[in-house]
């Protein structure tokens, strides 16, 4: 017989779905790990708390019932998408017909993986923030969508310059994409911002695309508008909402897109043909989460969690001689690198591999989020008060203070 013909199974897309930095950290973790190293992880953004009693309650008694097995729909729960439309009006004043203009989702990373996939066709042009969420890059991939990269500079405050798009991007763009508060840049906006955008985006027939899943978790009495507040955004925006960083459900998997029907409808459209939407019991729960976020009884709001970290963190951190800006938002420290003993730059990657085996403390290269992320790194708040303190007292030895 012939030598038999050699295909690669593996596709090209692969490739561009993202940063490999994060295979590499966790490579760089086991092999710190190996070595004797106590890891403290402040890698990944993955909340350390549960969600409440009523929720843990809400989701154990609907698993344990005999027809919580079926097929739960595309569309999501009439209970879940009601309650939701409820929240927005109550958190934000904004009235959603949750029948057309409210889906649920397998978390938000699920509409954002999509979404391009039902609203643009190959060839077409997305606006993308740079650095970004890695998923905002990696879902123009599958989409053959081609992104154009929006930069994010600290002199800017981390805010987009719209006018800097040149024009034939306006033309040829299906939507622009952005994250306040962001994520891995912890920015936030106002209502003007908005606004603003909303009005470049209108003079050319683009889509407005708000990633808001930590609209939650702002601190120095700071809440984060909805961009669907403004009047008349229905017509041109859609936004994304979470219940994972909000209410510690994140392996719950659970979230939805509410704003303009046409948009929302295609994204219902493309799930109701690869997937049968989300469990009916984490539904469930999510209502009670929602409720209890409306209640006159409400818990405190992630933020209060996260800003109580901040502050204790950063002030630790400045103490071992590395000062860092305090976010306004997030559970995200995005921190500006410092020098080296010798006064030379780190590279983000650096850094970051040399500080895990040298302390053991995970952080994120900033690199890992495009080409702007470079000379940060991203710190997740995700360990308790004490765990932070030590990291932080680790840090300042790494860095010779």
């Amino acid at each position: 017989m012939g030598e038999r013909m050699k295909k690669s199974w593996r596709s090209d897309r692969l490739s561009q779905l993202g940063s490999s930095i994060f295979a590499e950290v966790a490579e760089w973790r086991k092999q710190a790990a190996s070595n004797g190293r106590d890891i403290i992880n402040l890698g990944i953004g993955s909340p350390d708390k549960p969600p409440t009693e009523a929720v843990r309650k809400a989701l154990s008694e609907a698993a344990l019932r005999t027809d919580a097995y079926s097929y739960p729909g595309t569309h999501g729960s009439a209970a879940f998408r009601g309650q939701a439309a409820a929240w927005m009006d109550y958190r934000f004043g904004v009235k959603l017909d949750p029948d057309h203009e409210l889906v649920s989702l397998m978390g938000s990373q699920d509409g954002l993986s999509h979404l391009a996939m039902s609203l643009c066709n190959p060839g077409d042009v997305v606006i993308v923030p740079n650095p970004g969420y890695p998923i905002y890059t990696a879902a123009l991939a599958l989409a053959g969508v081609e992104p154009y990269l929006l930069p994010l500079k600290e002199e800017n405050q981390f805010l987009p310059d719209l006018d800097s798009v040149p024009d034939d991007v306006w033309q040829r763009a299906k939507f622009i994409l952005l994250n306040y508060p962001g994520n891995p840049v912890s920015a936030v906006v106002d209502l003007a911002f908005f606004e603003r955008l909303l009005a470049k985006a209108k003079e050319y027939g683009v889509l407005v695309v708000h990633d808001a899943a930590y609209s939650e978790m702002a601190f120095d009495g700071h809440e984060p508008p909805s961009i669907l507040v403004v009047p008349g955004a229905l017509e041109g925006a859609v936004e994304f909402h979470s219940l994972s960083k909000s209410f510690n459900m994140a392996g719950c998997r659970i979230g939805f897109l509410a704003g303009n029907r046409e948009a929302v409808g295609a994204l219902r459209e493309l799930k109701e043909n690869i997937d049968y939407g989300v469990f009916g019991a984490v539904q469930e729960a999510g209502v009670i989460a929602l409720q209890e976020a409306m209640s006159a009884s409400a818990p405190p709001k992630a933020g209060v969690l996260y800003e109580k970290r901040r502050d204790s963190f950063i002030e630790a951190l400045a103490a071992a001689g590395w000062i860092v800006e305090k976010p306004k938002a997030t559970m995200f420290i995005w921190a500006k690198l410092p020098k080296r003993s010798s006064g030379e730059a780190w590279t983000s990657r650096a850094f970051a591999q040399e500080l895990l085996a040298q302390t053991g403390v995970v952080v994120i290269p900033g690199e890992a989020f495009g080409s702007e992320g470079e000379g940060f790194v991203r710190i997740a708040l995700v360990e308790d008060e004490a765990r932070l303190l030590v990291a932080a007292r680790r840090i300042g030895e790494f860095l010779g203070c």
